[in-house]
């Protein structure tokens, strides 16, 4: 899995997304990729306290914020 695919995971989990195209599926993207930017900067945090570093968990969190930043 790659982190981009991750990412579009983490996001999908958070809320059924609405058709594609319509206002609903923006605005319900928007906050379930909220959620997800929410978990994963968490869990890099946790894994910071534990001194831990995970490049694949950081290139998610890259990944979540630029879904759709061309909507």
């Amino acid at each position: 899995m790659t982190p981009k695919e991750k990412a579009q995971e983490l996001v999908s989990k958070f809320k059924e997304l609405p058709q594609e195209g319509t206002l609903m599926f923006y605005l319900a993207f928007e906050i379930s990729k909220q959620c997800a930017l929410i978990a994963q900067k968490n869990l890099l945090e946790k894994l910071q306290s534990l001194n831990i570093t995970d490049e694949f968990e950081e290139n998610v969190l890259l990944e979540i914020n630029m879904l759709y930043n061309c909507h």
